[in-house]
């Protein structure tokens, strides 16, 4: 994924939240992305408000990296599970299960979806003394060090003060501009960028041919499997109502379903 990032198009990640999302994630894009929000909405059914445990974010990459051997795969590691010492043991198995990558936030507690108000940060140096232990415990991991200031003024010190860092990758979440975007690529000492786009979020949205030109080096979508599943159920199961419960012909079969999920069985995978 390193590779992928430093390279001249921009890498896109798409944000899944269950195996089945992923299964139809991965037959269109090669890098899948572990959202909080979407993991937080289908394993709790809970708002991504802080609820998430970390053995259970494990759990699900493990099986991600079974079925998808080759896919990127980068993970929305939150503040870390709150505590330093917890972020470096959640990177540490991570990395040994097959993680291409992690996304930790500069957010304190209780933290908020980097899109919606209410978000308080940590103290920089609090933030930047867990992103140093958790990047002298990554080995070839990439590491994305992520901001969710606002103010304009402290986005810009952060920005700097994360591109200093050894941090492979820089979020600015909740950018509202693609001037802003232009201001964090001035402050950030040529290291990539990672933009992210959630429907109804802070942020304009981009094509990748946007983002080209804006400099941006990475694009993580992290809700559109959700947001597609939550749409397509509510049309589905009207229409069923409406139909006095007659299923429709037009519909996905078992057959389609099948095939899909028959490709994540790992004797079937290339070697």
């Amino acid at each position: 994924m390193r590779d992928a990032v430093r390279s001249d198009a921009v890498t896109p990640l798409i944000g899944i939240f269950d195996m089945f999302s992923a299964s139809v994630a991965a037959r269109h894009y090669d890098g899948l992305f572990v959202s909080g929000f979407g993991f937080a909405a289908s394993h709790y059914g809970l708002p991504d408000i802080g609820f998430i445990a970390w053995p259970d974010i494990v759990d699900f990459v493990q099986r991600l990296r079974l079925a998808f051997p080759r896919h990127h795969l980068l993970v929305d590691i939150d503040d870390g599970y709150a505590d330093p010492e917890v972020a470096c043991h959640v990177v540490g198995h991570l990395e040994a299960i097959g993680a291409s990558g992690v996304i930790l936030e500069d957010q304190g507690r209780p933290r908020r979806c980097g899109h919606v108000d209410g978000k308080r940060i940590l103290p920089l140096g609090e933030y930047l003394e867990k992103l140093r232990m958790v990047l002298e415990t990554r080995r070839d991991l990439v590491v994305v060090a992520r901001t969710d200031a606002t103010d304009e003024g402290e986005i810009l010190r952060r920005a700097e003060a994360l591109a200093a860092t050894d941090a492979d990758v820089i979020l600015v979440d909740g950018v509202r501009s693609a001037a802003w975007i232009r201001k964090v690529k001035a402050v950030a000492g040529g290291k990539p960028l990672l933009f992210n786009q959630i429907a109804g979020g802070k942020s304009p949205r981009f094509s990748l041919g946007d983002l080209t030109e804006l400099g941006v080096d990475a694009a993580i979508y992290s809700t559109p499997c959700l947001f597609a599943a939550q749409s397509a159920m509510e049309e589905a199961l009207t229409r069923l109502t409406e139909d006095d419960g007659r299923l429709p012909e037009d519909s996905i079969g078992v057959a389609d379903c099948l095939d899909l999920l028959e490709r994540n069985i790992s004797r079937h995978h290339d070697h």
